[in-house]
């Protein structure tokens, strides 16, 4: 990996854009409807959703955005966006390297952004300011690989389209061939963490065992994780949403 000098003129705090599925019964995390049923599956997404946000709320950097799938047309996106101070986007059209690389080139004339799901209830806010450091410190782009072979972040100062090209995304070779993509093009990338998302029942399960979750993950009331990422007196204030 090449080493990229420091820049001269220091990078304004990254933004943390949030893809997000709508809440909704059969659409949202599919894989465990067979566990939740439909609609506890998209009560747990509209909960992890509103735990991404929160986490990227507390982090304290550039603003954050939340990209929505299949559109912001959902009402809970529109509460996120009353009560959490979030810019909503569209997801556009295409596979998830094409929507990625969009919101970069959207989000990036002014600062660096870190994009992240809404599957990864392990990301705390101390990994968001890793990344954020990351990219200061002169990295190409930074992520934070998934346990799976994925990643649950990517980061950057400016879109690097070559980097979403060539993905087989979905598989267990995400972060490999992303890796090998960097090295291609000679880019520095980091990676300060490993963590790990909720895809199928075993993570749920894990997530519930490892107090990332509570118990009630699936149910309708507000979601404590948010609420107690944002409780800091240094940190923004908690939402009704999230």
């Amino acid at each position: 990996m090449r080493v990229t000098p420091l820049r001269a003129e220091p990078l304004a705090q990254p933004g943390v854009a949030v893809f997000a599925r709508a809440p909704v019964a059969g659409y949202a995390k599919t894989r465990l409807i067979g566990r939740l049923g439909a609609t506890g599956a998209a009560a747990l997404q509209h909960r992890l959703t509103a735990r991404a946000i929160g986490t990227a709320r507390a982090a304290a950097l550039g603003p954050v955005s939340l990209w929505c799938a299949p559109d912001r047309g959902h009402p809970a996106f529109a509460a996120f966006a009353r009560e959490c101070g979030v810019a909503l986007h569209d997801q556009p059209g295409g596979d998830l390297g094409t929507r990625m690389l969009h919101a970069f080139r959207a989000l990036t004339a002014e600062r660096p952004l870190l994009l992240i799901g809404t599957d990864c209830p392990a990301l705390e806010v101390r990994h968001l300011r890793a990344c954020a450091t990351a990219l200061h410190d002169g990295a190409d782009a930074v992520f934070l690989a998934a346990e799976d072979g994925g990643y649950v972040l990517v980061g950057m100062a400016r879109p690097l389209p070559a980097l979403f090209a060539g993905v087989a995304w979905g598989s267990a070779q995400v972060m490999q061939q992303t890796r090998r993509r960097a090295a291609g093009c000679r880019l520095a990338i980091a990676e300060p963490a490993v963590l790990w998302d909720i895809d199928g029942p075993a993570d749920y399960d894990r997530a519930i065992a490892d107090g990332v979750l509570p118990a009630d993950a699936r149910g309708d009331n507000p979601p404590a994780a948010c609420q107690d990422a944002a409780s800091a007196p240094d940190r923004p204030p908690p939402c009704a949403s999230c």
